[in-house]
């Protein structure tokens, strides 16, 4: 089976900083991976460095088999890849269904969720449809930055740090919808600070520090891998 994410090899750099140093990350169509790390790890850059958002890059990276080390960020997204990150950008001036109608649909790949699907797994953005992307709260807004990706058609999810600063009640519903995301055949990879929130969601976690990887191990061995986490992680 054509790995959904095969990273190899990969550096990355900002100007002149080297911050990924031979990163390896394979991830199965359908499985939610999360990388784990403290701040400063790499963790988000290597999302970036999927999207083609970083400076330099070398190494690997294939989407579905196709080499996209090379590929501007547009052409990466036709691949099926929908990033969201960590700041989420909702535009202020438009209503959430404006927000959520946005973006093109991914031609090269098949069609997008249809909004009414949309609203029934986000039923708070039903319901707000019609206001300002600036009267949602914070959980909204995140719900909202999903959910215009899922419109448009991606089929490999970026999720950078979803859960900061949301309440806990906001946080089972975002675990709710991975699960959902899940379910339906989506593969997902995840940047989590919130371990409690990851760990029951993910079937492998990467851990990285200083660029690389350190550790990997399936969800079936996280009791056992718990002392070192506490050691790298601190949780």
């Amino acid at each position: 089976m054509t790995s959904a994410l095969e990273i190899s090899n990969l550096q990355a750099w900002y100007g002149e900083s080297h911050i990924l140093h031979d990163v390896n990350i394979t991830v199965k169509p359908g499985e939610v991976v999360t990388l784990l790390g403290r701040n400063g790890a790499g963790r988000t850059t290597t999302l970036r460095a999927i999207m083609g958002l970083t400076g330099a890059r070398k190494g690997s990276i294939k989407i579905n088999g196709t080499e996209a080390v090379g590929m501007p960020t547009h052409k990466v997204a036709h691949l099926g890849v929908g990033y969201c990150p960590e700041e989420r950008a909702i535009f202020s001036s438009l209503s959430t269904e404006e927000n959520l109608m946005l973006p093109p649909t991914l031609k090269t790949n098949g069609k997008g969720m249809e909004v009414d699907e949309i609203y029934s797994m986000f039923p708070n953005l039903k319901e707000r449809r019609n206001s300002q992307g600036t009267r949602l709260s914070g959980g909204e807004q995140q719900m909202l930055a999903v959910a215009r990706i899922l419109r448009t058609g991606a089929k490999l999810l970026l999720l950078d740090e979803i859960s900061e600063g949301l309440a806990p009640v906001i946080v089972q519903g975002l675990a709710r919808m991975i699960t959902t995301l899940k379910a339906k055949g989506y593969t997902i990879v995840m940047v989590e600070q919130n371990f409690r929130f990851a760990a029951p969601l993910a079937d492998r976690f990467y851990v990285m520090e200083h660029g690389q990887i350190v550790e990997t191990f399936a969800a079936s061995q996280l009791d056992a891998k718990m002392p070192v986490l506490t050691e790298l992680l601190g949780v």
